[in-house]
């Protein structure tokens, strides 16, 4: 990746936020401004969807393009020998994993929230393909593009294939308490077992980013300060 993307706002240690979707920060405001008086927010837009980029054409995407993005975002914000924490969500979760896995040494904790890594799941060909069908009935038909026509075209598909690597240090993986019976619940508790990650439950369902931002700022809080 040539380009990079991201908004930085705040002080204190760094806190990279990798968005869900197709990883356009739209909704995340209120969440960055509680955030922001505690952390130097560095909020990552992988295909710069909120930077000018929406009429791109885009290829479909690969999870390692993401995180080695993320982690040049990294490179060009964290002081030497420095290091981040790393919040990610939906499609912004399973980057994050990504990233923990490679660059392990410049992070200091990762929350992974409802990382839809399916096909860890025993059933989870039949699970992939019916999440797939459900969010595809929502795709627009007048055809235009937006970040959520971005994510059903290029993100989705690619990114629920992700397997996480095993025995990831420093890691908590979280889910809604709304999402409780729900797939990704179940999701995020599997992947906490396959990586060797803490889990816990956060405010809110699959969007409580945006649902509970003040109570979703202070669990992250909460969790890097442990």
């Amino acid at each position: 990746m040539s380009d990079l993307y991201y908004d930085v706002t705040g002080s204190g240690p760094v806190l990279l936020t990798i968005p869900g979707g197709a990883g356009h920060p739209m909704g995340l405001g209120p969440l960055t401004e509680h955030l922001a008086p505690h952390f130097t927010v560095v909020t990552y837009d992988p295909l710069g969807l909120a930077h000018g980029r929406l009429g791109d054409t885009f290829a479909d995407q690969r999870v390692a393009d993401w995180s080695g993005g993320a982690h040049q975002v990294l490179e060009e914000v964290l002081a030497e020998g420095d290091s981040a924490y790393v919040f990610g969500t939906s499609a912004g979760g399973i980057a994050a994993l990504d990233l923990l896995a490679r660059s392990p040494g410049r992070l200091r904790h990762v929350i992974a929230h409802e990382p839809p890594c399916v096909t860890l799941l025993p059933d989870g060909d039949r699970l992939r393909a019916e999440l797939i069908g459900q969010l595809d009935g929502g795709r627009p038909d007048s055809g235009a593009v937006t970040p959520f026509s971005v994510f059903l075209a290029h993100v989705l598909r690619p990114f629920t294939t992700y397997r996480p690597q095993d025995g990831l240090p420093r890691l908590t993986v979280a889910a809604g308490t709304d999402s409780r019976g729900q797939l990704l619940h179940r999701t995020a508790e599997s992947v906490a077992q396959h990586t060797g990650g803490t889990f816990t439950e956060f405010p809110g369902g699959h969007l409580g980013t945006l649902e509970h931002p003040g109570s979703f700022a202070e669990r992250i809080a909460q969790i890097f300060a442990e």
